[in-house]
Order: structure tokens, then C-alpha cells, then sequence
């Protein structure tokens, strides 16, 4: 994959001793460094909200998080929820997805920024876990940032990966588009980390993923975390449908199939592309030519748009069917998909969002 190499690196100097900065300083030496004091770097990162979504991408920001690390998925208006909780390590992500909903959600601040203060995210982690050791938490650091593209430079699953190894109450996931797993294979797991990827074809990652890595890439990294003892996750999302999708999308499953132990994986999921309007206006202005922004898509009730249900139904049970063909009883679950549709596709929809995180919960 094309590997993210930052035009210039800008640290606030209560950040300077931290290990974080420490590692990336070290790992990337060529790189212009700029030290500002807080306040003005935290001036320099809002200024940027008037810069392109792209432009922003292209220096790095490091800074503590003054707010809380750990959060509920907010999910999305009437669809079933899985019971997902995020920590957010950093801001925005190093790749270029046409359809990324942080287009949107970034825009007023869309600078480039990891995290400093990893001992805060850590310990507010440990109080939650602690207090709560009845209850199952399925915990992801991918929600506004990429999971390990940074990691190379950042080291931050070296910190990350043993604290929550230690959780019998937990199991982390780490969502990716890289191949991005050295740090990885030299920790151990202990079958509480999932090393997941956001799957598609190679034509779709060509078309829509900039910056990713590829099919292939993806695959080759998936074996070597399953070979370090991690298990695997695998997300079918943002399906998209166009003619010939079927041929594609059932060439990469058995790919999968034919690279990792199915045995071995934690969770799938399917979920097709789905664009608010406002992210539709600014893709026509970033990606004018994706042909997602011409398709037929219908509003939902989470003002969200996607293909039609009946199209978006077809998919799904296409996808479930190859999937069981190879994996008899890996779990698979939807991504923001409403009960009627659950029903269609599975012929059950979960009680509740408790229930379905308690299905995804280790057998052990």
C-alpha cells in the first residue's frame, strides 16, 4: 500500500515528553517537526477546518485529548445496534475513501491528530472495565480514525494490545483498510484482541479506497495476525452494488476462505453504502466522478440514503449464502440495518442491542 508520510509533524509542547511523540520522532527523523505551544497548536488544527478535507491529511498533528477517550457507538436511528464501544486515540485517518462519512463529521476540524496522553485513555478504560466486570464489552478504536495505519510510526498498539490482553471482560478491535501489523505480531494477544478489515473487491478498492491497501495486502496481513494468535474480523462495508458485483464479491470471500482458518474468525458483517445528503454534496465536490453519488438510493428513516430494501436484501442474503457455504457457523451480523430487514435476511432480528453484543461475546 502506499504508506502515509506526513509533510510535516506539529506537536504541542505538553506532548513533547510523551512516549508516543517519542516513538514518532524517532521513526520518522526526516520529517520536519514544529513545536507550539498549546494553545497556539490547538488554533493551528481549527484553522485547518478551513482548509480541503485532502489538504489536512497531509501534516500531523500530536496533542492530549482533553475530553473523555471511551464512548457508546452512536449507532444510528431505528436500526439495530450491536453494543459497540469506541475509543477514539486520534482524529481523522491517513487514507482517501470517496465515500468516507469523515468528510462530513470532520469538516470544521479535519486535522490530522493522534493522541498523546495514552496513560488517560488507559486508565479511564481500566475504571469502566473494572466496575463493570459482569458485563461484555466489545470495544473498537476505529470509528474516526483508521486502527493501525499509524501504528508504524506511533507504536500505539504496543500500548494498547497488552492492557486490554489482560481484560476477561473485554475484547478489542482493531478496524483497518492497511496492512499495517508488525507492531502486532511481536504482543500476545491472548485471544482478547480481534484484527479486523473492512473488505471488498479489488475493483471497488481501486474505484473508492485511495491510499489503501490492497485486496491481496489486506489478506496477506489477515494471515499473519492469524498466525500470531489473533483473531480475525471481517467487515463486508460498504457493500456496493454495480453490474457484475456478484462475481466480485464471491472471488474475494473465497479468497478469504482459501487464506485464513474461518475457525479463527471472530465476526463478519455486511453493510451496504449509505451517504447522508450532506456527504453526498461534498463528494460531488472531492470525487465528482464516483459513481456513487449517481446511483438510485432511497432516504431512511436515520436520514441516511442506501439502495433500495428489497436491492439491499438480495445482497445480503447472496453474501450470507456464500459465507455458510465456507464457514457452517462463523458469526455475521448487519451494520445499521433495521429489524425488517434482520428478519428477511436471517429470518430473526436481536431483541435488543444487549443481545446481539452478547451473540458476538467469546464462547469462552
Amino acid at each position: 500500500m502506499h504508506y502515509f508520510h506526513p509533510e510535516e509533524i506539529i506537536v504541542e509542547r505538553a506532548s513533547l515528553a510523551s512516549p508516543l511523540f517519542q516513538r514518532l520522532r524517532q521513526r520518522l527523523p526526516e520529517v520536519p517537526f514544529k513545536i507550539l505551544d498549546d494553545g497556539v497548536a490547538a488554533n493551528g488544527r481549527a484553522r485547518l477546518g478551513k482548509a480541503s478535507f485532502g489538504a489536512a491529511k497531509k501534516r500531523l498533528f500530536v496533542a492530549a485529548h482533553k475530553g473523555e477517550f471511551l464512548k457508546k457507538c452512536p449507532g444510528s436511528d431505528g436500526q439495530v445496534c450491536c453494543n459497540y464501544f469506541v475509543i477514539n486515540f486520534a482524529s481523522n485517518c491517513t487514507m482517501d475513501c470517496s465515500y468516507c462519512y469523515l468528510q462530513e463529521y470532520l469538516s470544521g476540524n479535519p486535522a490530522l491528530t493522534v493522541f498523546s496522553n495514552t496513560e488517560d485513555l488507559l486508565r479511564e478504560a481500566d475504571e469502566l472495565l473494572s466496575k463493570h466486570r459482569r458485563f461484555f464489552f466489545r470495544i473498537g478504536t476505529g470509528e474516526i480514525t483508521d486502527s493501525l495505519a499509524l501504528d508504524p510510526y506511533i507504536g500505539f498498539s504496543r500500548e494498547i494490545v497488552p492492557f486490554f490482553a489482560a481484560q476477561p471482560n473485554t475484547l478489542l478491535e482493531l478496524k483497518t483498510k492497511s496492512d499495517c501489523v508488525d507492531e502486532l505480531l511481536v504482543l500476545d494477544p491472548k485471544d482478547r484482541v480481534v484484527v479486523a478489515w473492512s473488505m471488498n473487491p479489488e475493483r471497488v478498492i481501486d474505484l473508492h479506497e485511495q491510499g489503501t491497501a490492497t485486496l491481496q495486502e489486506r489478506l496477506r496481513a489477515a494471515w499473519r495476525c492469524q498466525e500470531a494468535g489473533y483473531r480475525l474480523g471481517f467487515h463486508f462495508d460498504p457493500m456496493i452494488e454495480y453490474p457484475g458485483w456478484e462475481i466480485d464479491y464471491e472471488d474475494m470471500l473465497e479468497q478469504l476462505f482459501a487464506t485464513v482458518d474461518w475457525r479463527r474468525i471472530a465476526w463478519l458483517s455486511m453493510g451496504v453504502v449509505r451517504i447522508t445528503p450532506d456527504l453526498k454534496r461534498v463528494m460531488r465536490e472531492r470525487f465528482p466522478r464516483s459513481s456513487l453519488i449517481t446511483g438510485e438510493q432511497v432516504l431512511c428513516p436515520d436520514g441516511k440514503l442506501r439502495y433500495f430494501q428489497p436491492l439491499r436484501v438480495a445482497m445480503y442474503r447472496t453474501m450470507f449464502g456464500w459465507i455458510r457455504r465456507a464457514a457452517p457457523t462463523v458469526k455475521v451480523y448487519l451494520c445499521m440495518e433495521s429489524r425488517e430487514v434482520w428478519e428477511q435476511v436471517f429470518g430473526y432480528a436481536p431483541g435488543c442491542e444487549k443481545e446481539l453484543g452478547l451473540q458476538l461475546a467469546p464462547a469462552h
